[in-house]
C-alpha cells in the first residue's frame, strides 16, 4: 500500500514537473514574441512587427505589453476599421478602462474627421467632469497625445461641475505653458499660488524661467496692479508685485508696494528697508535715500529706525561720491552725521560699520590717511569686533597703505585675510587684491596665477571681475612680448586708483601718442573719459565715450559707453530728452547688453511711468 502511495506521488510531481516546464516554455515564448514584435516596431519593419502584433493581441494578458506600439500601428497603416474593431474588444474586456475609451476617440479623429471626434470627446469629458481623479487622467490623456485644447476643456468642464474656478490651476497653467499662452499661463499660476500661500517661491522661481521679454514682465505686472485694485488687502498679489518690480529694477514700485504691507502686517518697514539694501547695492542713491528717510520718519521707535540712520548716511555717501566733481563740504557732512551716529549710540556692530566707512572718506576723499588709518586700527584691536568686520578693516587698511605707496604692507595685510578667511568671500576678496597689486606692480604672472584660482569664486562680482582683469591682461601681452604698453597701462590704474587723476590724465595722453593704434586705445579713451568725468568735464568725456561707440562699436566697452553717455546725460548735464534718445536706441543697438533692464527701466522713469502705477498702490 506504501509503495503504491509513493508512487503516485512521484507521478503526480513528475507530471506536475512537465506542466511546470511545458508552462515556462510557453511563458518564454510568448514574452520572446512580445519583445521582437516590439523591437521590429522601434526598428521601423512594421510588417514584420505587425504580424505578430496580430498574434499576441489574441491574448488578453500580452495587451498591456504591446497596446500603445499595436494601437499607434494601426493608426498609421490606415486600417481604421481593424484599429476600431481592436479598441471596441479592449472596451468590452474592460469597460471600467477609460484609457481605452479615449483611444476610441482618436480612431474617431483619424477616421472620420474632428467634428465626429469632438463629439465623441465630449462626451467623454462630460462624463468624467464629477470625477477629480478622472478628470486629471483624461486631461493627462489628452496633453500626452498633443491634443492640449482637449485638455483645457476637460480641466474647464471639472472646474464647472464641481463650481470651483479654481481648481486644477497648476495644471492649466503647465498646458498653457505648452500652448505658449503666456496670459492665461500667468493667470493660473496667480489662482494656484492664491490658494496655496506656501508656494510663493515655487511661482516666483517659475515665472522668473518663463518670463524672459520684457513685456511679458510689463504684462505681469498690470495683470498684479488689476488684482490689486480687486483685492487690495491681497498679501500674495503684494508680494508678486514687489517681485516683478525687482525683475525690472522698479526699486521705487517695488518700494511702494512693500510699504503697503508694512502697513498691513505691522511690521514696522522690514520689507522697505530690504527694497532700500537691494536699491542701494543697485546703485539707485535717490530711491534708497527716499525709502529710508520714510522708515525713519514712519517708525522713530522700531530697532529699523537705528538701521535705517545708517543706511541713510551710507546712500548719501555713495550719492556724493558718484556726483562729480565731488564736493569736499558734502564728505565732511558726511562724516558730521556719522560722527553723530557714533556718538548716539556708542561702540555697536553697526557703528563699528559706520567707523569703517568714516576712515575711507577720510582716506580717500579728504586725504586724511593717517586718521584712518587710526580709526581702522582701532576696529581691528576692539575685543567686541567679530572676525568679518576686523578682516574688512584689514583690506581697507592695506588699500590705503596701496594710497602711502607702501606695498609690502598692503600684501601683508591681504595675505592674512587670506589665511584667516580661506575659501570664505572676503578671503576672496583679499586675494583679488593681491592680484591687482601684482598687476599694479607689472608682475602679470604671479596676477595671472591669483586671477585663475579666483576665477572659481563662489561669489558672481569676485570671479566676474577675475575674469576682466584676466582678459585685459592676456589680449593685450599677447601680441607685446615686451609688455610695455600694459606695464604703463597698469601704472595708470594705479594712479587712478590713488586719486592722481592730473598725472593719470598726462601718462593716458602720453600713452595714446606712443602706442598709435593698439589694442589698449579704446580701454585709454575709457580711462581718459572718467577722469574727466570726475572732474566735472561732461562735454569733453561724452566726446571721448561717442568715440568709442563710433570707432570701437565691436569691442567689449561700446554699450558700456553708449550707456555712459546716457548716464552723463541724465545725471549730471539734465538734458532728460536726450537722455532718453540714448536709453531707448540702446535697446535695439545692444540687444544683448547686460544695460537692457536698466536702460529700459531709466526710460520709462525719465518718462513718468512709475509715477502713474505708484498712484495705484497708495
Amino acid at each position: 500500500m506504501n509503495n503504491f502511495v509513493t508512487s503516485l506521488t512521484d507521478m503526480r510531481r513528475s507530471i506536475f514537473f512537465i506542466l511546470f516546464i511545458i508552462s515556462s516554455n510557453l511563458f518564454s515564448q510568448k514574452n520572446s514574441d512580445v519583445e521582437l514584435a516590439n523591437e521590429y516596431y522601434s526598428q521601423g519593419d512594421y510588417d514584420k512587427a505587425m504580424v505578430l502584433f496580430d498574434n499576441l493581441a489574441k491574448d488578453f494578458s500580452n495587451i498591456p505589453l504591446i497596446h500603445n506600439n499595436y494601437f499607434f500601428l494601426l493608426l498609421e497603416q490606415g486600417d481604421f476599421k481593424k484599429s476600431e474593431k481592436y479598441i471596441k474588444r479592449l472596451m468590452k474586456r474592460f469597460p471600467s478602462n477609460l484609457y481605452y475609451q479615449l483611444d476610441l476617440g482618436l480612431v474617431k479623429r483619424v477616421a472620420e474627421g474632428d467634428e465626429s471626434a469632438d463629439e465623441y470627446f465630449s462626451s467623454v469629458i462630460a462624463r468624467v467632469s464629477q470625477d477629480i481623479y478622472k478628470t486629471r487622467i483624461t486631461a493627462d490623456y489628452f496633453v500626452n497625445k498633443q491634443l492640449p485644447n482637449y485638455a483645457v476643456r476637460t480641466f474647464q468642464s471639472g472646474r464647472k461641475v464641481i463650481n470651483n474656478p479654481n481648481a486644477y490651476s497648476l495644471e492649466m497653467a503647465n498646458i498653457y505653458r505648452i500652448l505658449n499662452n503666456k496670459d492665461l499661463m500667468v493667470e493660473e499660476y496667480l489662482k494656484y499660488v492664491s490658494q496655496n500661500p506656501s508656494n510663493l517661491n515655487y511661482v516666483k522661481n517659475t515665472l522668473q524661467n518663463l518670463l524672459a521679454k520684457t513685456e511679458e514682465l510689463e504684462s505681469l505686472e498690470n495683470l498684479l496692479y488689476n488684482k490689486i485694485q480687486e483685492e487690495p488687502n491681497s498679501e500674495i498679489y503684494g508680494e508678486l508685485l514687489i517681485w516683478v518690480n525687482l525683475q525690472q529694477k522698479n526699486f521705487y514700485g517695488a518700494f511702494m508696494q512693500a510699504r503697503a504691507i508694512d502697513r498691513r502686517l505691522g511690521s514696522e518697514g522690514t520689507r522697505s528697508i530690504n527694497i532700500g539694501l537691494i536699491a542701494l547695492d543697485n546703485n539707485d542713491y535717490n530711491t534708497s535715500i527716499k525709502i529710508f528717510s520714510y522708515v525713519i520718519r514712519q517708525y522713530p521707535d522700531s530697532y529699523n529706525y537705528l538701521l535705517s540712520k545708517m543706511y541713510l548716511i551710507r546712500s548719501y555717501e555713495k550719492r556724493v561720491r558718484n556726483t562729480y566733481p565731488i564736493d569736499e563740504r558734502e564728505i565732511r557732512n558726511l562724516i558730521n552725521d556719522y560722527n553723530i551716529f557714533i556718538n548716539e549710540l556708542g561702540i555697536t556692530r553697526n557703528t563699528l560699520e559706520a567707523l569703517r566707512n568714516k576712515a575711507l572718506l577720510h582716506a580717500f576723499y579728504l586725504d586724511e590717511k593717517d586718521s584712518a588709518k587710526l580709526i581702522l586700527q582701532k576696529i581691528i584691536n576692539t575685543p567686541r569686533a567679530d572676525a568679518d568686520i576686523k578682516a574688512r578693516s584689514k583690506i581697507d587698511l592695506g588699500d590705503i597703505y596701496l594710497l602711502t605707496e607702501e606695498p609690502w604692507e598692503s600684501t601683508l595685510l591681504y595675505s592674512q585675510v587670506e589665511k584667516s578667511h580661506k575659501d570664505d568671500e572676503l578671503g576672496y576678496e583679499a586675494k583679488l587684491r593681491n592680484a591687482k597689486l601684482s598687476y599694479y606692480k607689472g608682475d602679470f604672472q604671479l596676477s595671472q596665477e591669483h586671477l585663475d584660482i579666483l576665477k572659481e569664486a563662489t561669489t558672481r562680482e569676485i570671479a566676474n571681475d577675475a575674469m576682466a582683469l584676466s582678459i585685459l591682461i592676456k589680449d593685450n601681452i599677447a601680441l607685446d612680448s615686451t609688455e610695455a604698453a600694459m606695464r604703463n597701462y597698469a601704472k595708470v590704474e594705479l594712479l587712478l586708483y590713488q586719486n592722481k587723476f592730473d598725472q593719470a590724465l598726462m601718462e593716458i595722453r602720453s600713452m595714446k601718442e606712443a602706442y598709435d593704434g593698439h589694442s589698449l586705445t579704446d580701454e585709454l579713451l575709457w580711462l581718459e573719459s572718467d577722469i574727466l568725468k570726475k572732474q566735472g568735464s561732461f562735454e569733453n568725456a561724452v566726446g571721448l565715450l561717442q568715440q568709442i561707440v563710433d570707432e570701437y562699436d565691436y569691442d567689449i566697452l561700446s554699450d558700456d559707453a553708449y550707456f555712459m553717455i546716457g548716464e552723463i546725460y541724465e545725471r549730471h548735464l539734465n538734458e532728460n530728452e536726450k537722455a532718453m534718445e540714448i536709453y531707448r536706441d540702446l535697446l535695439t543697438r545692444y540687444p544683448g547688453s547686460v544695460y537692457v533692464a536698466e536702460s529700459r527701466k531709466r526710460f520709462r522713469q525719465l518718462r513718468g511711468d512709475y509715477d502713474e502705477k505708484a498712484q495705484l498702490v497708495n
